[in-house]
């Protein structure tokens, strides 16, 4: 069986891709080597799949079911496998093979077409939230996961080179947001990174587990900034969307007991931060969105 890439998945990398970078041209090639490797047999690539990497539905030499994931080493793979390695199953999807040499993600399967967001927007945001209060724990000693001051930081370079007359009052609101928060002290721990609804999903042994991490060290209010705006494009569809958003903010920080000011700072320049982004890719109407919901903060 042919394991090519989703066409969201060559999208998504065609948008990061730098010279030289042959990693897409060659997953077919690795995908059918690490299957090999582990004596799996698969069943399908799933589809549409993620942004990424590239998901594997297969089974075990026992014929258990589980995933076989595969990401550009730009991705940081070893720092996901460190991460779920430390949770252990415990808020997020289980590793079952605790190392491997050619990088590849060993998973136990999901649910991968049942998300929370497919429940009510507000059970979605509870249980949501639920799931990642049991992520937050402290890193492990000497660990080598890139901090919220460092991730946030490169960010700020790109958004200063990309912001042009009409989004940089927003960009400047943003990066002075970072200065104070990264200023202020807060409780460090290890988080998901790239958290929302759609990497919540259905499990067996418990109901809902997250997966795909990018994680990071840092304060529990970066990690909630991006749940805020989940659903954005609902947000900004409605009449009294930034009413809403600010009710959430509220909601999710007494809920978790996060500052609410710091999630509000936090909320604001990861989603300028996405805005500018996405333009600088060509995702105009993305972008549109995003700018307008940071106006709100």
């Amino acid at each position: 069986m042919a394991l090519e890439p989703p066409r969201r998945l060559v999208t998504a990398l065609g948008e990061t891709a730098q010279d030289g970078d042959d990693w897409l041209e060659k997953l077919p090639e690795a995908a059918e080597q690490a299957v090999a490797l582990r004596e799996l047999t698969v069943e399908r690539v799933h589809v549409p799949g993620g942004r990424s990497g590239l998901v594997v539905l297969v089974r075990l030499a026992d014929s258990t079911p589980a995933v076989l994931k595969l990401v550009p080493p730009r991705s940081r793979p070893q720092s996901e496998r460190a991460a779920l390695a430390h949770w252990d199953g415990f808020g997020a999807v289980r590793l079952l093979e605790p190392s491997a040499a050619d990088g590849a993600l060993l998973l136990e399967r999901l649910h991968r077409d049942v998300s929370v967001r497919s429940l009510p927007e507000a059970k979605a945001l509870l249980e949501a939230a639920g799931t990642l209060r049991r992520l937050w724990v402290e890193p492990p000693a000497g660990h080598r996961f890139e901090t919220v001051a460092e991730r946030t930081g490169r960010q700020a370079d790109a958004m200063r080179a990309s912001a042009d007359g009409e989004v940089a009052p927003l960009v400047e609101a943003a990066l002075a947001a970072r200065e104070e928060l990264l200023a202020g002290d807060a409780e460090v721990r290890l988080l998901h990174g790239t958290f929302r609804q759609s990497k919540v999903l259905q499990g067996d042994r418990v109901p809902w587990l997250a997966v795909g991490p990018d994680p990071v060290v840092g304060e529990c209010a970066f990690d909630l900034a991006r749940l805020v705006r989940d659903r954005v494009e609902d947000l900004i569809a409605s009449p009294s969307g930034a009413s809403i958003t600010r009710r959430r903010v509220k909601k999710l920080a007494e809920s978790l007991d996060v500052d609410q000011e710091r999630l509000r700072g936090w909320t604001l320049f990861r989603a300028v931060e996405s805005g500018v982004r996405a333009r600088r890719v060509g995702r105009e109407q993305d972008a549109e969105l995003l700018l307008e919901f940071a106006g709100w903060l």
